[in-house]
Formats: structure tokens, sequence, C-alpha cells
């Protein structure tokens, strides 16, 4: 495994024998933070994470979920899978402890490794990830932006309709510039976030959307529909989480965060005035992350 700040991608077993596709920079023997990208994403490195990991000696883990990039599929995967997985990269990486962040879709597999690997995870973050959608007292799809409410709405009649909507979809993402990123993501972007896509950060995107996309759309697909089925997991007990929301998100509303935070047990909740999707302060998420896990770095 790389150990600067460009790492290389290599292909790990998990334990089924699929393969996984990681990054892994940092001190061969820091702390891992395992990073769960969003939908659809890949493996580019945002600078801010990586700066904000490496400024506490943390060994940065980035992996693509099945079916993104060089990662096998795993069709009707659960949002439950990422923990078995994730285990299957410590023990690729001889590492027994680590934190974990989640964005956006990547959310809820950050939680999913809280509260199924309490043994080793000491503490998870999740940044504007969705909620469960059975969950009681939330209007899922309320405050989303049309794309996303037709993309959900899809993915709900089943996998054949939703394939054909996000084949149609993929070429966009996988042709797009970093200058067209603002104006091709419309009302999915609130102005707040088309205010924060300049610079590395819509280098960023656009990256991570060809390097999770350029074998098609399976790990896109199986995302939509993991998050609108049962989740296979429960959320009580397990590691510390905390939660990180901007009130201007039209991708995840705020009320995602807002029942993830009253019904995650003993969460630490950050509801960040005027951000929106995109714009999060990185290196404020893994200082908070380190100090759940009792100042572990």
């Amino acid at each position: 495994m790389s150990d600067g700040a460009d790492p290389t991608a290599v292909t790990i077993p998990a334990a089924d024998g699929r393969a996984l596709e990681i990054r892994a920079s940092g001190p061969a023997d820091g702390l891992p933070l395992v990073f769960h990208h969003g939908t659809p994403g890949g493996l580019d490195v945002y600078p801010p994470l990586l700066a904000a990991a490496a400024s506490r000696g943390l060994r940065l883990v980035l992996y693509a979920r099945p079916g993104y990039g060089d990662s096998s599929p795993a069709p009707g995967r659960l949002v439950a899978d990422a923990a078995a997985d994730v285990a299957a990269i410590l023990d690729e990486l001889g590492a027994q402890e680590f934190v974990t962040a989640g964005w956006s879709g990547g959310g809820p597999h950050a939680l999913a490794c809280a509260h199924l690997l309490p043994d080793r995870c000491l503490a998870a973050a999740t940044l504007a990830g969705v909620a469960p959608y059975s969950a009681d007292g939330l209007d899922w799809l309320t405050g989303m932006a049309d794309d996303n409410v037709t993309e959900f709405s899809t993915a709900l009649r089943g996998e054949a309709e939703l394939t054909e909507l996000l084949t149609a979809m993929a070429p966009m993402l996988q042709q797009l510039t970093a200058a067209e990123l603002a104006e091709a993501l419309g009302d999915l972007a609130s102005a707040a976030d088309k205010a924060a896509l300049q610079g590395e950060l819509a280098d960023h995107l656009v990256a991570s959307f060809r390097s999770g996309l350029r074998r098609g759309i399976a790990g896109w697909r199986d995302d939509d529909l993991a998050f609108v089925r049962d989740w296979g997991l429960s959320l009580g007990g397990g590691a510390p989480v905390t939660i990180w929301q901007g009130d201007q998100d039209h991708m995840v509303p705020l009320a995602h965060g807002t029942w993830l935070a009253e019904h995650v047990p003993a969460a630490r909740a950050h509801f960040v005035p005027g951000a929106g999707h995109l714009g999060l302060p990185w290196d404020d998420v893994v200082g908070d992350l380190l100090d759940l896990a009792g100042g572990r770095g």
C-alpha cells in the first residue's frame, strides 16, 4: 500500500472472493480513517480530507463499494454488508481498530461499521447522509430536489427501471468538466453548494464520478436500491457517532440529519447554518471524530 500523498489504487479480496478497490495513504502504523464515498463516486482523494488526516497522523483509507470502479459488483447488497468489506480491508492492512466517515451515500455505510463492528470501530461520522427509508416520522423524499425524487422513486419501482434511468444519466457524469458541474447539477445544488463548487472541490467531484462509473452503473444502482430497502442493521448501540448536516442541502434534506440525531443513541449532532451538501468543514469533522474516539490518532 502507498504511504504517499498520491496513493495508487490496488485490489484486495473480500471475504467472499470479490475484489475490492482501495487506496491507502499515510503512515502504515497510523490509525486508519476509512472513508465511504458518495453516490455515485469512486476513489479520488479530496485534498482537505487528506490534509485533515495527515495532520493527525492517520492513515486515510478509501475503498470503492461493490460495483464501483474495480470493486466487483454484489447484486442485492444491503447497507449492512459494508461492515464485512471494511473488516476485510482492515485485515489486509493489519489493523484492528479504526475510525470511519461517510459523506452523502457513504453515510449509511459508516453507520453500518459503527453498529456492526463495535469491537473495532472507535467512532463514526456521517456527513449529509440519508436516514433509513422506513424511518418513522420522516417523509423521506420531502425537501429533495426533483432529480433526486425522480431517481429514488424509480428505485422504489425496481431494478429494471432504475438501470434504464441511470444508464441514460451516466454518460453526462462521466464526461462532465469541473467548469460545467454547478450548472449540470441544477436544483440539486443549493446556492451554498454552487458557491462551494470551485477549484479542488469541483475537480474532486468530477474525478470521483469518472473513477466510480468507469465500468458502468452497477455500484450506483445497487446503492440506490440499498437505501430504499431495509438496511439490515439496527441503529441502537455500537460505536459513538457524530452527525454533520447543512441546513441548505437539496440532495439530503436537513430532516434526515435531524432524524438521525434523534434516533442514533447518544449521537453528537452538528447542524451547520448556511451549508449545503458539499461545503462541510472536513478538518472540524476529523477532529470531532477523533475526540469521540477518545483522542486516538
